[in-house]
């Protein structure tokens, strides 16, 4: 059984910060491991100056902290009580006009539980009138809320994509990672979801589910787990969905927490610097995807977001927002530092799933 949580900003942990987390992952010694655990190094050597971006295709937006849940894996440190990082409407009308300068199809809508933004609604239904491809970042069991009992038919009048987490499709270890119930939640509103016509192979309902490894290793490569998922999900619960997307957890927030706690902090990030692949830079997230945060604050990617690892223009200015200028994204140099191999090992993550075969 799995034992409750909270998030590491009210216990005050002393992983509550990212100055905190950076300064752990800084310090692990990966002096043995492939480019002695140094991103940079590992990119040069396989022909990579420095990490620029390309075309900017997806507009992700992290419309706050505050969840309905606390899960041991969640790299946004999100939970009931961050109640105080949730973006305004202020803040959000920032965000659709930089929108309206730039070629992004996708806006990319994630928390935190962003259907508890106030503002969530009116955010969706502007991106859904300026044509864009829009993205809930749902965990399921939000949907079970009074508030929200009427989402499904609301998003699929929409054509929003519902990208949902579910670490897998058996109880225990969903269960082991999100808390006792969330399985059989998560069922229920993933059968709520294929009532109005979601995991049936129409493009305007894409249902797609989000798995994350239950312990310290690598997702397995989509291809090779999503045929029996959707098999053991249909079998045993009537379930049907479109695609699965494996991630590998980030060393981050409260899964570094975790694995400093298990004691597989050390090995868990020589798995990752040695699985370094760089097939997976080419696709990497941080090129093709504005990450805004709730403060208007722009980040390449919403892992950098979460270290508090800003995005810079070539002179060094953070940028925000309210003065957005296409420009300075095109001239940008990513940042990266030791959680960056978590999105390049094995067959890579991103949040639109793995990177390479």
């Amino acid at each position: 059984m799995s034992q409750p949580t909270t998030s590491l900003v009210q216990r005050g942990a002393r992983l509550a910060t990212p100055q905190a987390q950076l300064a752990t992952l800084a310090a692990i010694d990966l002096s043995k491991t492939r480019h002695q655990g140094n991103f940079a190094t590992a990119l040069v050597a396989n022909g990579w100056q420095t990490l620029t971006p390309t075309d900017l295709e997806i507009f992700q937006i992290n419309v706050g902290k505050l969840c309905n849940m606390t899960c041991r894996h969640c790299h946004v440190d999100a939970g009931p009580d961050r109640i105080q990082e949730n973006m305004n409407r202020e803040t959000i009308d920032d965000c659709l006009r930089a929108l309206d300068q730039t070629p992004a199809h996708t806006v990319d809508i994630t928390g935190g539980a962003p259907e508890l933004n106030p503002h969530f609604r009116y955010l969706v239904e502007q991106c859904v009138e300026r044509g864009k491809h829009v993205i809930d970042r749902c965990n399921l069991t939000i949907l079970l809320a009074p508030r929200f009992h009427d989402l499904p038919e609301w998003f699929a009048a929409r054509g929003v994509e519902v990208v949902c987490s579910l670490p897998h499709y058996r109880q225990r270890n969903t269960d082991a990672q999100r808390g006792d119930g969330t399985f059989e939640k998560s069922i229920v509103a993933l059968r709520r979801l294929n009532a109005v016509g979601y995991g049936q192979g129409d493009p305007q309902k894409r249902l797609t589910l989000v798995a994350n490894p239950v312990g310290a290793f690598l997702a397995s490569s989509n291809a090779s787990v999503e045929q029996e998922w959707k098999a053991g999900l249909q079998k045993h619960h009537g379930v049907t969905f479109d695609r699965l997307i494996a991630l590998n957890n980030m060393p981050i927030a409260r899964y570094l927490e975790w694995l400093e706690e298990s004691g597989n902090l050390q090995s868990y990030m020589e798995l990752l610097v040695n699985s370094f692949n760089p097939g997976t830079v080419d696709g990497l997230m941080c090129r093709n995807t504005l990450s805004v945060g709730w403060d208007g604050r722009i980040f390449d990617c919403d892992f950098n977001q979460m270290l508090n690892l800003e995005s810079r223009t070539p002179e060094g200015h953070s940028l925000h927002i309210r003065d957005f200028k296409l420009q300075d994204l095109v001239d940008r140099q990513i940042g990266v530092d030791r959680h960056c191999f978590g999105c390049t090992a094995g067959a890579g993550s991103s949040c639109g799933g793995a990177l390479c075969m």
